[in-house]
């Protein structure tokens, strides 16, 4: 798949997912209230890395899986940019919010096959066209880990 066409594809299955009036637990404190503020303050055409791109004060740590799925678009556009030589690359910090927890990944748990199946091409994509700068950064288990659960393939410890 190209790079468009794994963006129509997450377009369409996210396309129904509605705007949260909050993002966050905005009353639970500051930092929370920040970043819900943070992200009522755009939408999907208006995020940009810049709200989002810093490991240190991501406002999608706190994000409800609505919020996540609301975004995800957005997300996805930001992660499939190529990584700049200098710059932070957001698809390391997608495979995070990705893969956190693991099988109990609140917005894993919260897409249908649709939704997870337009994640997992997503991944597939990053896993493909950028196979030597994952290496390069030594985070392949982690790309691999994240595409297996978001294409169902995940095992359980028990398995």
């Amino acid at each position: 798949m190209t790079r468009s066409e794994v963006i129509a594809g997450v377009e369409l299955a996210f396309a129904e997912c509605p705007r949260p009036e909050h993002f966050t637990a905005y009353t639970h404190c500051a930092e929370c209230a920040e970043h819900d503020a943070t992200l009522r303050a755009r939408d999907r055409d208006t995020l940009t890395l810049a709200d989002v791109g810093n490991p240190g004060w991501d406002p999608l740590c706190f994000c409800s899986a609505a919020g996540l799925a609301y975004y995800f678009p957005a997300l996805a556009g930001l992660a499939l940019t190529a990584p700049a030589n200098d710059s932070p690359w957001y698809a390391e910090q997608l495979v995070f919010h990705l893969g956190y927890g693991h099988l109990d990944n609140e917005l894993y748990g919260y897409c249908n096959d649709a939704q997870r199946q337009a994640v997992s091409a997503v991944l597939a994509f990053l896993i493909e066209t950028y196979a030597a700068h994952i290496e390069g950064i030594r985070a392949g288990d982690a790309y691999l880990r994240c595409h297996e659960l978001w294409s169902g393939m995940a095992r359980t410890d028990s398995d």
